[in-house]
């Protein structure tokens, strides 16, 4: 587990560094749009956390509930960002529920507009009934 000599740390700048968001900037906008949570209530960018603090995190459609295990603020690797946090079983599985249900609907509804681009062999036959239908309509006339 990484070990700091820091025993408080910013919430904005240890959410960039565990990874949960890309820049700091964005971490604190989610906790000025009370996305994020420490043990129940509203915080602000500057407020210190420390470890054994529980965190709720909220990255729509996906929630995270957490618990501070470590300091750093740092940004290392996803390995070593993930050793700072404890993540509830709980949370897991709403978060592998939500992927699960997000990619069938991807595929029911991909599945209903088709299969994609046409093959090479179904745009030919696409064009063949296409030249069909005209040459119909100018001997119609």
């Amino acid at each position: 587990m990484p070990v700091e000599a820091a025993t408080k740390v910013r919430i904005d700048r240890w959410l960039w560094a565990a990874r949960f968001f890309k820049t700091r900037s964005m971490a604190t906008d989610a906790i000025n749009k009370n996305r994020v949570q420490v043990d129940g209530q509203s915080i602000k960018p500057s407020r210190q956390i420390q470890p054994g603090e529980w965190l709720t995190i909220e990255k729509p459609p996906y929630e995270f509930r957490i618990q501070v295990l470590a300091l750093s603020d740092k940004r290392r690797s996803a390995n070593e960002a993930q050793q700072l946090y404890l993540e509830t079983d709980e949370s897991k599985s709403r978060r592998e529920k939500l992927r699960l249900e997000a990619r069938a609907d991807r595929e029911a509804r991909l599945g209903l507009a088709g299969e994609g681009r046409p093959t090479k062999k179904q745009r030919r036959q696409i064009h063949a009934f296409k030249d069909q239908h005209n040459n119909a309509e100018s001997g119609d006339e």
